[in-house]
This record gives C-alpha cells, sequence and structure tokens, in this order.
C-alpha cells in the first residue's frame, strides 16, 4: 500500500510555486465500461537477461511485500478498457482526464488508493532508466484542460489524501475556515519501490460514454522510480472503484514471459449491477477487512480468508496465526495486483517451500541459479525429458472456494532450471512479522477471472484463457 507523507511548510511552498510557474488552471449513470488491461511497457530495470530479470522482479515483490506489510503511519499526505502486461511485473490501462481528454497510462494497484499521473511539461523522474528528456514519459498538461482545478483545502475530499480533520490539515486558515482559501497541502506517496509528490486537482475523468467530473487525482510533479501513474483501486475513499461508486470491478490478467506484449486482456467497472446473483461459473470467497482499527492503512487492502494450503494433495500444516489477521492487525492473507511474485512470511514460506523440495525426487536443486535469481527451491531439469511435472499447489478459501494454481503459476523456466516464483524474508533482505502474512501476487493470478464484489464484499474467480 501507498502512504502520505509528511511535508515542511518551506517545502510546500517551493512545490505550490513550482506548480503554479508550469501550468495555469481553469450525475453518474449506470453502465458496464471495459478498459484494455495489459503489461506496463515502462521497465524500470531493462535487462536482456532472464536471470536478472527474475532477480529484479523477486527483489521488487519483497520490497512491495515490506512496505505493505509496514506502511508508514503519518498524517498528510459496466465500463470495459484494455489491461497490458509488461515485463517487469506490473500490468496497466489507459485513462482519458481533462477537457479535451489527455490519455495517459496507469498502473494497476489494488493494495493502493490514490489516482495519480505525471504531471506537466518538466516532470522529473529519478533512477527510472528512461531517457532524461521528460517529455518521453506521458504527462498529463493541466493548462490544455478547462475543467483542471486545485483541489481546496477545506474540501472534504483533501481530508481522503491528508488528515480527516480540517484544522490540522488547514492551519493557515486560522479559524476562518468558512473563507480558506489554501489548497490541498501537497502530497508525497511512498511505495515499496519508489515515490512520487505532487499537487491535488480536480479534473472530469472521460470513460466510454461517462463523464465524471470533479474527479480527485493526483498531479506528480516529481517521482523516484515510478515513471507512470498509478491507478489505486484498493479500499480507501480515494481509490477509482470509491470515487465512481462501483458495485464490482473485474479483470483477467494476461500470462507474462517477461517481454512486454502489445496483447490486452479487459478491465471491467460495473456500475450499475444491484444484483446479489453470483456470476455463473466462478468461485466465491468473502472479502474481509482487518479488525485493527489502530492501523487505518490496513483498512484498503483485500483481504481474504485462506484456510489450506496444499502441496502435491498434501496438507501443508500453517500456524492459524499467519492465516487471519489478529486483533493487532498482523496476520492474514490479502489479494494484490501491484505485487508481482506471492509473498509469504518466512515460516509460512519454508513450509511449502520444503514440501516442494520433499516431494521433487527427479531433479535435482540448482543451488547457482538460486543464488543468481534470488528465487528458491531451483531444480535443474537438463537432464529430464521433453516435459516437466511437480506438485500441485493449492489454495483453499473460506466457504470452500479452491485455486488450483496451473504449473506456470508458481515455477518459471529458466534455460535448464525451474525456480519455484515466491519470495520471503531473508531471501533478498530481512523483513518483519507485521501486516500480512501472505500477499498473493499478480503472477499467481495469470489466466484467471478474477471478479471484486465491492457491494456484496466476495471475490470470485475462475482459471480461463485472458487472451483477447
Amino acid at each position: 500500500m501507498a502512504s502520505p507523507a509528511k511535508f515542511s511548510s518551506s517545502f510546500f511552498f517551493t512545490l505550490l510555486l513550482y506548480f503554479l510557474s508550469v501550468t495555469s488552471l481553469p450525475p453518474l449513470t449506470s453502465s458496464a465500461i471495459t478498459v484494455p488491461l495489459s503489461l506496463s511497457h515502462f521497465n524500470p530495470n531493462p535487462s536482456p537477461d532472464t536471470f536478472q530479470k527474475l532477480n529484479h522482479i523477486a527483489s521488487v515483490s519483497l520490497s512491495r511485500a515490506k512496505h505493505i506489510k509496514n506502511p508508514p503511519s503519518l498524517s498528510q499526505i459496466t465500463t470495459k478498457e484494455p489491461l497490458f502486461s509488461h515485463s517487469y511485473g506490473g500490468y496497466s490501462i489507459s485513462l482519458s482526464v481533462g477537457t479535451p481528454p489527455q490519455t495517459i497510462p496507469f498502473l494497476l494497484d489494488t493494495g493502493s488508493d490514490l489516482v495519480w499521473f505525471p504531471c506537466t511539461h518538466r516532470y522529473l523522474c529519478k533512477n527510472c532508466s528512461l531517457p532524461s528528456n521528460p517529455t518521453n514519459i506521458p504527462s498529463f498538461i493541466p493548462k490544455l484542460s478547462s475543467s483542471s482545478k486545485l483541489l481546496g483545502c477545506v474540501n472534504p475530499k483533501c481530508g481522503w489524501i491528508h488528515d480527516p480533520d480540517v484544522q490540522s490539515r488547514c492551519r493557515d486558515c486560522e479559524s476562518d475556515f468558512k473563507n480558506c482559501s489554501q489548497i490541498c497541502p501537497p502530497y508525497m506517496i511512498l511505495y515499496g519501490s519508489g515515490t512520487t509528490g505532487g499537487i491535488a486537482l480536480e479534473e472530469t475523468l472521460d470513460l466510454p460514454n461517462l463523464k465524471v467530473p470533479d474527479f480527485v487525482v493526483g498531479c506528480s510533479l516529481f517521482s523516484s522510480r515510478q515513471p507512470a501513474g498509478i491507478a489505486g483501486f484498493g479500499r480507501g475513499s480515494a481509490s477509482l472503484p470509491s470515487q465512481l461508486g462501483l458495485s464490482k470491478f473485474s479483470y483477467c490478467l494476461l500470462s507474462r514471459k517477461f517481454d512486454d506484449s502489445e496483447m490486452s486482456s479487459d478491465l471491467i467497472l460495473d456500475m450499475g449491477s444491484t444484483s446479489d446473483k453470483k456470476t455463473e461459473g466462478l468461485s466465491y470467497t468473502p472479502l474481509l477487512r482487518n479488525p485493527f482499527a489502530g492501523k487505518s492503512e490496513f483498512s484498503v487492502y483485500y483481504y481474504i480468508g485462506l484456510r489450506r494450503i496444499s502441496v502435491g494433495g498434501k496438507k501443508v500444516k500453517v500456524p492459524y496465526k499467519y492465516l487471519y489477521p489478529a486483533s493487532d492487525g498482523n496476520g492474514g492473507t490479502i489479494i494484490d495486483s501491484g505485487t508481482t511474485f506471492t509473498y509469504m512470511v518466512g515460516e509460512v514460506f519454508d513450509l511449502v517451500a520444503n514440501e516442494f523440495v520433499n516431494q521433487v525426487k527427479n531433479y535435482e536443486r540448482a543451488i547457482n541459479v538460486e543464488r543468481i535469481t534470488g528465487l528458491r527451491p531451483c531444480f535443474n531439469i537438463s537432464s529430464g525429458s521433453e516435459t516437466v511435472s511437480f506438485p500441485e499447489l493449492k489454495f483453499q478459501f473460506k466457504g470452500g472456494a479452491e485455486l488450483a494454481l496451473p504449473l506456470a503459476n508458481y515455477f518459471s523456466i529458466i534455460d535448464d532450471a525451474v525456480c519455484l516464483t515466491m519470495v520471503t524474508d531473508g531471501v533478498l533482505g530481512d523483513g518483519s512479522d507485521g501486516g500480512p502474512s501472505i500477499i498473493l501476487g499478480n503472477f499467481q493470478q495469470q489466466n484467471f477471472y478474477m471478479e471484486f464484489n465491492l457491494r456484496n464484499e466476495r471475490l470470485g474467480f475462475r482459471h480461463q484463457s485472458c487472451n483477447s
């Protein structure tokens, strides 16, 4: 999850002056909108070597897991669209914003809530592995939109990003909040792999056959390791599903071979469904909430009740404390489109990995590959047959729904080796016992149709081909 950071007053005025120097600012209907969903083309670590790509994705997955588990607690800060996949593990959509509309790519992220994009011609991006010329990064230009306006500090929507208490966030207004002209303070968002900062705007979101006025977006002026904007699809008030009042959204993630693809699948935004009827052919499990009120950052996540993990039909004896969030908010399982490789806390991962090692007798461990990729266990398949066979990995959830993963969703073949595509603490760094114990990443969701029913708070899924 992304978390807002606190600013000093000097930083606020510097950022505001910079923003004003580069730009000038001037009823939802029931429908279903489909947006193309694809792998992201912004690769922060371009490398032709598959081993290095796997190492990078494993590292980024673990960094994101650490952030999701320990987000900073700081006070400030039915439609179809194509969904594209990308070599470094992300999935993107393109959305049109402004009047006239400007089309910008966004990474789909169910683990955060703010929707933001690179903003102005002078957008700065450090460590983005892109040409130094910022015009190569698709950016929103507010002065070209007649509907752009700065979000006011006393506007309740400002409380979606910063402190809900207007007196805490609008200190320059003193006691005259009725006539307060202060804008919403600048935000700085911290992600597991980077940061971004900017000014909040109200804009028109232009969807097919639907215009949404006064949609809150972040106009980011600088970022680190975040070249593309992010569309937050979490449970927070600022997220795209919350602002649109979606009853549900669904996607199907294309499988990847660690290269960018022009193919896309569909992201479906459903605003009109009021039916409690379940979609035929889907298995369902309830979407749960973290019971700990003291860590509001956890409220953005989509928790699901994982009851059992099995390898090759054998139950892995996972301690109960890892399966459900405790009263202190720690533990449990979340599903996250922004994490690539599934994360498991050390004790759970070791139980699962050791079970694979115990059951796989036909292949020797590829220790050198494990060292290069940061993944384990890896096995040498050079002396094997043309087809490889490994134990099935299955997750069972509350309500009886079972997620039986295809082999390609949890093992990747690299030359003459195959590696388990999951990460844990200690593989690429130390972690913490706080936060979710298991984060189900997008690699494990490939070629599954996933339906997030927000009205009835349940997750539905089925295995299918996502190629459109």
